[in-house]
C-alpha cells in the first residue's frame, strides 16, 4: 500500500464516529485528505489498511494507520492543541465521559434508533422492547447525568472545553435528532444550550461540509 502524501482519512459524514474525528483533525490544523466511503462498497485501500472496514480510519504518510475514532482524535491533537482540549480534563472527568457514551449510551442509541436491526438480539424469554424502552433507559443512563452535568460546569469536564465535550456531541447530536419534537420538548436546557453552541459552531458546519476527493 502507497503512503499518501497527506494523511488520508476514509470517512462517511454522518457518522459520529467519523464526525469526532473530523472536529480534531480540522481545530488541530492538520491538513488530511478526506476520502468519503460508501458503506455498502467499501474501497479496497480501506480494506487492505484496516481489516476492522469501519470508519474512520486514519493512513499517515509515514505509513501509520489508526482506526479508531478517539485515538485519531488524540494524534491530531498532540501536533497541536490550540484549544486546550487535552489539557482540559485534570481530574479524567472527560474519558470517564466518553467511555460512558461509547459502552452504554451508544448501543442504547443504536437501539432505539434502529429498533427493526436489533428483536432477533435478544433471547427468545425476553420480549421485544419498543423504541421507547431504549430511550427511556438512554435517557436516564446518559442523558440526564449529561444535563445534571452541564448544570453545574459549562463543559463536561469543567470549565473549559476538553476532548469529552467533542466526542460525545455526536451520539447526543443523533439521539435528539431520532424525534426532534420529542427531544425539544424535554426539560434539559442545560444540554439543549450545550448542543446548540455545537450545531451552530462553525467547527461543525465545517466538517460537514466535506467532500470525498
Amino acid at each position: 500500500m502507497t503512503a499518501p502524501a497527506l494523511p488520508l482519512l476514509y470517512s462517511f459524514r454522518r457518522c459520529p464516529y467519523a464526525i469526532r474525528a473530523r472536529m480534531a483533525l480540522l481545530v488541530a490544523g492538520v491538513a488530511a485528505e478526506v476520502h468519503e466511503v460508501a458503506l455498502r462498497q467499501k474501497p479496497a485501500a480501506l480494506l487492505a489498511a484496516s481489516p476492522k472496514a469501519t470508519v474512520p480510519v486514519l493512513v499517515t504518510p509515514e505509513g501509520l494507520v489508526i482506526d479508531e475514532s478517539l485515538a485519531i482524535m488524540r494524534w491530531a491533537l498532540l501536533q497541536n492543541d490550540p484549544d486546550g482540549w487535552l489539557a482540559a480534563d485534570p481530574t479524567g472527568a472527560a474519558q470517564r465521559w466518553i467511555t460512558l457514551c461509547d459502552d452504554i449510551f451508544k448501543p442504547l442509541l443504536d437501539a432505539y434508533k434502529y429498533p427493526e436491526r436489533y428483536p432477533k438480539s435478544y433471547p427468545k424469554s425476553q420480549p421485544e422492547r419498543p423504541p421507547a424502552e431504549h430511550r427511556r433507559q438512554a435517557l436516564a443512563a446518559f442523558i440526564l447525568p449529561l444535563e445534571a452535568q452541564l448544570r453545574t460546569t459549562t463543559w463536561l469536564a469543567g470549565p473549559q472545553i476538553s476532548i469529552a465535550d467533542v466526542a460525545v456531541f455526536p451520539f447526543v447530536r443523533q439521539f435528539a435528532g431520532v424525534d426532534k419534537r420529542w427531544f425539544d420538548a424535554q426539560a434539559l436546557p442545560a444540554l439543549q444550550a450545550w448542543l446548540a453552541h455545537w450545531l451552530g459552531g462553525e467547527l461543525f458546519k465545517r466538517v460537514m461540509e466535506a467532500r470525498a476527493r
